[in-house]
């Protein structure tokens, strides 16, 4: 289903992402892209761009990023260049008591993970999950999904044990859950692309791939 060429990178470290991709059945590279994220999600928020315009910034980066690298080492060593290299990034916000959209990144240590799962705790939540393709120094396409979740009401104690159980595996993880594991049981209610949850638009990536001759129609 899947020609042999232009070759497909996926710039990212995720195993989330890695595993969505190989479940699909895809023949891809895995490489992690250097990039100062915090930086470019200060500037976005400086400049007062909306969260998903951020992640889609972000996902560009990554994938700008790899491609250059990949391309320069390809030119080095007589090759063709013109990997189609797939960024993707998430955001996640939700509006405080007083009305504030908070952003959220991923927790630096468990306490501060405890403290951000107390603020979302009954509220609903996005994430703004953008993939972007690149190929031959330029941008080929980009989406943007934006599933909204509810956590529900979970008692302290619960809250607790949940993080015990998960531990330092949640730290990765923007909103400290992965809702392919035991975080699913910090929620009431789900709206959107499961995959978009877990940080990659499958279906509309997949539906790109087609139309560009990466995979057969």
């Amino acid at each position: 289903m899947q020609r042999d060429t232009p070759a497909l990178v996926l710039a990212s470290a995720s195993s989330a992402r890695r595993s969505l991709l190989s479940a699909a059945g895809l023949r891809f590279e895995a490489v992690a892209a250097a990039v100062d994220e915090d930086s470019i999600k200060e500037s976005g928020r400086a400049e007062g761009m909306p969260p998903g315009e951020v992640a889609t910034m972000l996902a560009e980066a990554k994938a700008r990023r790899v491609a250059t690298r990949l391309d320069r080492l390809a030119e080095a060593e007589g090759g063709r260049a013109g990997a189609l290299v797939i960024g993707a990034d998430q955001l996640l916000t939700c509006r405080t008591d007083a009305g504030e959209l908070r952003w959220f990144d991923k927790p630096r240590d468990l306490a501060e993970a405890r403290e951000h799962l107390l603020a979302l705790r009954g509220r609903e939540h996005v994430l703004h999950t953008a993939v972007l393709c690149w190929r031959d120094g330029a941008r080929v396409w980009q989406h943007l999904a934006a599933p909204r979740l509810v956590m529900r009401r979970f008692s302290d104690n619960f809250l607790d044990r949940y993080l015990a159980e998960e531990g330092e595996a949640i730290l990765g993880c923007v909103g400290c859950y992965r809702l392919e594991g035991p975080g699913v049981q910090l929620f009431e209610r789900v709206e959107g692309d499961h995959a978009a949850v877990l940080g990659l638009p499958l279906l509309p990536l997949l539906g790109f791939l087609r139309q560009h001759g990466v995979l057969e129609g």
